[in-house]
């Protein structure tokens, strides 16, 4: 099983970074207004940076590593998919 980092773009611009192990469900989720706390009045959001990783553990170490980031870098890694 894969286990994928994603970052979404929300409607006020903001960024957010998550986990899970099936990305088209869980960004319908968070566009469902289902999804995390931060994501339900911010949507429509849109997917615009995916990660795989062979385990769970990696996975959650990028996620950490990725909310650290400053606004600049998460934008420059957004930018590269783009």
């Amino acid at each position: 099983m894969a286990h994928y980092v994603y970052v979404l773009v929300c409607a006020d611009d903001t960024y957010y970074t998550g986990y899970t192990t099936d990305v088209e469900r869980r960004v319908a989720e968070h566009d469902a207004g289902e999804g995390a706390k931060y994501t339900r009045g911010r949507t429509p959001v849109e997917l615009v940076h995916v990660e795989s990783y062979e385990s769970k553990s990696a996975a959650m170490s990028r996620e950490y590593a990725i909310k650290q980031l400053s606004r600049a870098e998460k934008a420059a890694l957004v930018d590269d998919e783009r």
